[in-house]
């Protein structure tokens, strides 16, 4: 028997012993000499799994091997080309959430040139109906041949879009009926609130305030928007009684609610009478079910966007999935002859896509297999231009997006990864688009149905346990936001930096000529083409992100000392504007 210790005589923790030198335990100790330069390479925002492209000029026949980034979006894959992803997004937030003038300025005036082109197409369009009318179907054919050149013509003198619709080829078999359009009743649920609806105006900047003092200012706002409840949960998200929780439910609100976000604009839009616009990301909550922040231009009232959240929802007109007709071990089969999915016992066809929603045309009670509708909770705030309040907001938005968003809430605890399982399990066997091979499970074949179809195992990226419904678009900007897309912002940051270095050409001006019409025109003088990692004049990985870590820190350091050179020049003309104003008051 063990006497007992005595209170307070406890021996203590073993102390640790360091490995031996010379040891195994002393060698694993020590860092990798890769890690740490991959650690380096992305402290200089250094590409870590570049693309060796390999470049021939075409004049001298020199062929040298660029290293260009991967541009990867997660940091999973690339952290050092996600983070310059993330700062390109904040950058496009900024310059669009606080403005006070309109990003996009109306189309120019056509010329006489483009009015010529339009009404000779016009003519032509004339004629061919003629020839229809007479069945002259030789000159319908030549006049066709002339509106394509026409049309051509058209695009290149600078005009946007088709004048009107191509026509069907003479050579098409006429007695085929062309595909409908399905058209659905506009009207609203009777368990919606009607809203008011205003004729919008082309106006993309909010309202601007006075004060007591007679300054001006238009602030801005930050938006919240949330799905409805699936049933109680814990403080980690986990519900507290998993039988009871509408998984069903909550997959099919993950896989739609990208539809119900647009429903949501459009009503905003239509109720305060002008074009809202906005910027914002869709991450999962803790409990897995996404939600969206946003960026507002202007101000809204908070009544009125608890209103419109409360008012909107998202009609699925799909066929019924109440009852799941084949399981996994037991699977429709592809019958050849047939071209069709047909049942395994009693080898008939399953359901076309055109039947099954002929059949909800058909019937005059039918309802939508889903409605996706907005959950009760609705946070908006006012955020004021220049503040560190809009920052910390911004910074707020893109907080995930360089993750997965199975990766955003880790799951640590067995009742988590348990509730992440069960919501995935359910969006497996969840129709995604018309086309997903999941329908076959409710005996219904997909648009478009072929024989590779594999249902549950859908590659569709609403089903991979990575995204859990959340399969794209989890950036949302309005067209007018910022009047730039994401190459736009890309190449006012190079032209800061060649301003700021002094630079007046780089390699994306050095090639370009200027036509007769004094429009810039590149000359093609490089042919690119992807390396093989494997080719002779590919070096090894480790050798071109060394190079390329010397490269960025030289640039570096030349961007640090033409800031410090500007800061300096700044300093000295104040300097230089307040002593002329001193002498100036002195000899008064």
């Amino acid at each position: 028997m063990t006497a007992p210790t005595l209170p307070g005589l406890a021996p203590a923790a073993p102390t640790p012993v360091a490995p031996r030198p010379g040891s195994r335990a002393a060698r694993m100790a020590l860092p990798r000499s890769v890690d740490v330069l991959k650690e380096i390479a992305a402290e200089y925002g250094v590409c870590v799994r570049p693309l060796a492209m390999r470049r021939t000029d075409l004049d001298t026949g020199l062929t040298e091997v660029i290293d260009l980034p991967c541009g990867a979006t997660r940091e999973d894959k690339c952290a050092p080309c996600a983070k310059k992803n993330r700062r390109l997004r904040q950058a496009q937030i900024r310059e669009g959430w606080h403005r006070d003038d309109e990003p996009l300025p109306g189309p120019e005036p056509a010329t006489e040139a483009q009015k010529s082109l339009i009404l000779f197409r016009a003519h032509l369009e004339f004629s061919r109906d003629e020839a229809v009318r007479a069945a002259q179907w030789d000159q319908v054919t030549d006049l066709d041949e002339a509106i394509r050149e026409v049309e051509e013509a058209i695009a290149a003198e600078g005009l946007r879009g088709r004048v009107g619709p191509p026509h069907a080829s003479v050579d098409e078999d006429q007695d085929d009926e062309p595909g409908r359009r399905r058209k659905r009743s506009t009207r609203r649920r009777q368990d919606a609130p009607e809203l008011p609806r205003r004729k919008v105006e082309r106006r993309t900047v909010g309202k601007t305030y006075t004060a007591l003092d007679g300054s001006t200012f238009r602030p801005s706002m930050w938006l919240t928007l949330t799905l409805d409840s699936y049933g109680p949960v814990r403080p980690d998200g986990t519900p507290l009684n998993p039988d009871r929780y509408d998984y069903r439910r909550a997959a099919w609100d993950a896989v739609h609610f990208p539809r119900l976000l647009d429903r949501f604009w459009q009503n905003l839009r239509r109720c305060e009478g002008w074009n809202v616009q906005y910027a914002g990301c869709v991450e999962p909550q803790r409990r897995l079910a996404p939600h969206a922040h946003f960026a507002i231009r202007g101000t809204i009232p908070r009544d009125v966007l608890r209103t419109v959240a409360a008012a909107t929802y998202h009609q699925v007109w799909w066929p019924a999935v109440n009852v799941q007709r084949y399981t996994l071990d037991r699977l429709p089969v592809w019958d050849d002859q047939a071209a069709a999915w047909i049942d395994p016992d009693t080898r008939e066809p399953l359901t076309t896509w055109t039947e099954a929603l002929d059949a909800i045309d058909d019937d005059p009670d039918a309802e939508p297999v889903h409605v996706v509708r907005f959950g009760a909770q609705v946070d908006a705030r006012g955020v004021m231009p220049g503040t560190e309040d809009a920052e910390r907001t911004i910074r707020y938005v893109t907080k995930y997006i360089t993750k997965h968003t199975g990766d955003v809430h880790k799951a640590t605890t067995e009742r988590q990864r348990k509730h992440l399982d069960r919501l995935w399990q359910q969006l497996q066997l969840t129709p995604c688009t018309e086309r997903c091979a999941n329908w076959l499970l409710y005996g219904v074949q997909p648009k478009k149905a072929h024989a590779k179809l594999k249902p549950g195992r859908c590659k569709g990226k609403v089903h991979q346990r990575d995204t859990l419904g959340i399969g794209g678009r989890r950036i949302l900007i309005s067209r007018d936001w910022s009047g730039k897309t994401l190459a736009d912002h890309k190449h006012d940051v190079r032209a800061w930096v060649r301003a700021l270095l002094g630079a007046t050409t780089d390699s994306a001006t050095a090639g370009q000529l200027v036509d007769d019409q004094g429009a810039t025109a590149e000359r093609i003088r490089h042919a690119w083409e992807l390396a093989r990692p494997d080719d002779p004049d590919v070096g090894p990985l480790a050798h071109r992100l060394m190079r390329s870590i010397s490269e960025r820190a030289r640039w570096r350091s030349e961007l640090l000392a033409a800031k410090d050179r500007a800061a300096q020049g700044s300093t000295d003309l104040s300097a230089t504007q307040h002593s002329a104003q001193h002498d100036g008051e002195g000899t008064q």
